[in-house]
């Protein structure tokens, strides 16, 4: 086992080194620009990256083992290839500071090294990636050698593969740049496909021949902090639709991936465009926390990292399409097959005719097969070379079509639209026939380059599949065709009388908690094994639940976590903020009880009454007051005060103080508002006759929008729209407020037989208490979001805008019906 893994980590390398040497060397772009056998011809190199499953304060050896076997189990379940592991901030370096393997620290972290880590990733044919600073080399001869043995032996011992500098660790001195330059080639003697990734340092010219990449645009891509729409949408993540391109397709820079760990919907349309347009040295490229998505888009993941490994070769000759075929359009690929990216960033489907031929970049003259691979699968035909076919790419979603003069291998049907689900060898190929409810329709199996021998549709066998085809049922009843259209125009008027209603329905609706925890709440939970235990690790990291980030921690029964309106030392309550808690469900108590946190160096003089109100329905507040009834003796919690990200904190002693109100004569109540909210509310607990209340439901808070007399419209727009009886799957309104209207500075509620409903989405995202940054703001184009709920089914219902102080008369709102991922019901097809 030894002489195997020293052979493929140390002479093969070099055996590879030697071969390419050999075969570039006559070759200036190859040889003289970079260093090692990396080159814009490379294929891509799929990787996944750490940051925001960690910040500043590092990864641990416990947690990186957890998520190695989340990608282990894609790769065993789908065959998902992923070529590297990189770990971000904090594991060795971290913002600041340089480490090496023998510090206190490192030992913490990582008590048993990273030979099991290594180890783990190699059984999965992946390798191992490092955050760090470019410099670390101290200020003599020993500690210079000392850092360059530690990268070296990082490649050397643990078949590291990429690093990555930042100058948030630290830029690299002047006087260090050639120490620099001998690191990075001892390291490429035993690790010649070395990726050196440079993140803003400031390199003189030799050792930028020493990088691979620089950060495009300086843009990193966690939605909603760092990137965030610019235009009302039907989703989160427009402003990936709106990047454009590398210069010159160049392939040796990085766009910082794809984050999966906020903001989850159309993650895909993000991906394809990452992977298949500018498809870089690093592609599929993601980071975060792709453990929150859903069970069933686990499969859409693999599927697109696996067709991006497959096609690998021919992938890193791209060309930029003509205008007509929409912003920023790339077809890649070889003479005889094509790979075509387009992209809708409008509300209207968008109509593309794709001319098969040189216009995409398809010299091989012959019948040209067409088929999507995204959003879904379907067989457009075969067409003659030289002729057209017409792709719809629907609003704000991006597409990937492929054209081939060759026979194609992929396992398809026709008769449907249809999604792959697992295609590997050894194990029965998925695939997840599509369809419009109650639709009757035939499918054939195109087997591509596989043989069946067996088919089950629906847990039936069907031996027809492999003769005429065979009769699909989708379930369902038949639903609106008309899936995404526009419903109508909001139109100036007189605030409403009830306004007040309005705004606080989207207050209790909505969520202040961190992106992540919105992001599990959205895909629910997982019956898999390795998703729950990466998200188990994720979530309950000390470093997480000490933010107080996370309304659930009002109701745990533990002091020491809390939900807190900071993000780290910075306020984040919009005028004071506000506490509210909606229990679920009305329920009679006597007494409440709140305790809350308080930092002893800024909270002196607390007040001992808060005046609070309860109410059962929106329109009906009744006062409480609660009264500080601390115990004789003052108690204290520790709390982490965390500096910038977390590379940096410590354990405070805040002050706890109880408080505790009486609910008028026992009655009932659902609803709790306290203004201004506390700066850290530890526990909430609801008594009657003594007895915790118990619910039904999970309670829920909020804590930093504006109490409802600060937050006062003085504009108003209301149109009333008719939801279809029979709305397709998944459907949902988009409440698009087109124009300017301030930071935080409008608010759309909706009014159904006199009941009042918020909305718990929006893009740009509602102010959360956040992980790493964040969320942004816009002064321009929120849109709201609210699911079409059974009740709303065949009705008509009034769609409310609310203007604050200082938007604009001009905006213009409007409300569409849409619907995400698609408007298809399913069935499974299995076929061994």
């Amino acid at each position: 086992m030894i002489d195997s893994l020293w052979y493929k980590w140390a002479v093969a390398p070099v055996l590879a080194f030697f071969l390419v040497f050999v075969s570039t060397a006559c070759s200036a772009e190859a040889s003289s620009d970079k260093y090692g056998t990396i080159t814009e011809e490379t294929p891509s190199i799929a990787q996944y990256f750490s940051w925001i499953n960690n910040t500043n304060e590092g990864a641990t050896e416990a947690q990186t083992l957890i998520n190695l076997r989340f990608f282990k189990w894609l790769h065993d379940e789908y065959g998902m290839r992923l070529g590297i592991y990189a770990f971000d901030a904090g594991a060795i370096d971290s913002q600041g500071y340089y480490g090496s393997m023998k510090t206190e620290r490192f030992r913490k972290q990582f008590p048993n090294g990273w030979s099991e880590i290594a180890e783990l990733a190699r059984s999965f044919d992946c390798r191992l990636g490092l955050w760090g600073g470019p410099d670390g080399f101290g200020e003599t001869a020993q500690e210079e050698a000392a850092r360059t043995e530690l990268l070296v032996s990082l490649c050397r011992d643990y078949g590291l593969q990429l690093f990555k500098f930042d100058a948030v660790c630290g830029q690299l001195r002047d006087e260090k740049q050639a120490a620099f330059v001998h690191a990075m080639t001892e390291c490429r003697q035993v690790a010649p496909d070395l990726v050196v990734l440079n993140h803003r340092l400031n390199l003189d010219a030799e050792s930028k021949r020493h990088v691979t990449t620089f950060l495009w645009g300086g843009q990193e891509t966690y939605i909603d902090v760092h990137m965030a729409n610019g235009g009302t949408a039907t989703h989160h993540r427009e402003g990936v639709l709106r990047r454009g391109l590398p210069p010159n397709l160049g392939r040796l820079t990085e766009d910082c991936g794809v984050c999966l760990s906020s903001c989850l919907d159309f993650w895909e349309d993000d991906l394809v465009l990452q992977g298949f347009n500018r498809s870089l040295i690093l592609a599929p490229q993601i980071y975060g926390n792709p453990w929150l998505l859903r069970d069933d888009e686990f499969p859409k993941l693999a599927r697109l990292f696996n067709l991006h490994f497959r096609y690998r070769q021919i992938l890193v000759h791209g060309m930029v399409l003509p205008e007509s075929y929409g912003r920023h359009a790339v077809a890649r690929g070889d003479g005889e097959t094509r790979f075509v990216t387009l992209r809708n960033d409008s509300w209207t489907p968008l109509t593309v005719k794709v001319q098969l031929d040189r216009d995409i970049g398809l010299t091989s003259v012959g019948p040209v097969s067409v088929r999507r691979f995204h959003p879904s699968e379907v067989i457009l035909g075969t067409f003659e070379y030289g002729t057209s076919v017409d792709v719809t790419v629907d609003p704000f979603r991006s597409c990937l079509v492929m054209a081939t003069v060759k026979p194609c291998d992929e396992v398809a049907v026709t008769g449907c639209t249809y999604e792959v689900v697992r295609d590997m060898p050894g194990k029965p190929v998925k695939i997840k026939l599509l369809g419009p409810p109650s639709l009757a329709t035939t499918v054939k199996l195109q087997a591509g380059s596989r043989q069946f021998s067996q088919a089950k549709i629906a847990g039936r066998a069907a031996p027809e599949l492999f003769q005429d085809g065979a009769v699909v049922q989708f379930p369902g009843t038949p639903a609106d065709p008309q899936w995404h259209r526009k419903l109508g125009d909001l139109t100036p008027g007189p605030v409403p009388e009830d306004a007040e209603q309005l705004y606080e329905a989207t207050c209790f609706a909505a969520s202040n908690d961190a992106l992540e925890v919105q992001s599990l709440e959205r895909s629910g939970p997982s019956k898999i094994a390795q998703v729950i235990e990466a998200r188990r690790a994720f979530f309950d990291q000390a470093l997480f639940w000490r933010r107080g980030i996370w309304d659930k921690y009002l109701f745990d029964g533990r002091e020491d976590t809390f939900m807190s309106v900071f993000h780290y030392r910075q306020d984040k309550r919009l005028s004071g903020g506000c506490l509210r808690v909606d229990l679920g469900q009305v329920r009679r108590a006597q007494t409440i009880r709140i305790k809350t946190l308080h930092d002893p160096d800024r909270d002196r003089g607390l007040q001992t009454e808060m005046a609070a109100e309860v109410a059962v329905s929106l329109d009906a507040w009744r006062p409480v007051v609660f009264k500080r009834i601390d115990p004789g003796r003052g108690q204290t919690v520790k709390v982490a005060v965390i500096e910038n990200n977390g590379g940096r904190h410590e354990l405070v002693d805040f002050d706890l103080h109880h408080w505790e109100a009486q609910v008028e004569d026992g009655q009932a109540f659902r609803y709790l508002r306290l203004a201004p909210a506390p700066d850290r509310t530890a526990e909430i607990e609801v008594l009657d006759r003594g007895a915790p209340v118990r619910f039904d439901v999970t309670p829920d808070a909020t804590v930093l929008f504006a109490p409802c007399d600060k937050a006062r419209p003085e504009l108003a727009w209301e149109t009333r729209v008719s939801i279809p009886g029979h709305p397709a799957p998944n459907s949902r309104l988009c409440v698009a407020l087109n124009g300017e209207h301030g930071r935080d500075g409008a608010f759309v509620g909706l009014r159904l037989d006199g009941r009042w409903i918020g909305a718990a989405q929006r893009a740009v995202s509602f102010p959360a208490v956040v992980f790493e940054y964040g969320p942004a703001t816009r002064s321009a184009n929120d849109t709201y979001f609210f699911p079409v709920t059974p009740e709303m089914r065949g009705r008509s219902l009034d769609v409310v805008a609310l203007g604050l102080a200082g938007c604009s008369p001009q905006l213009k709102p409007e409300v569409w019906i849409t619907t995400y991922p698609n408007p298809y019901t399913s069935v499974e097809l299995v076929l061994e």
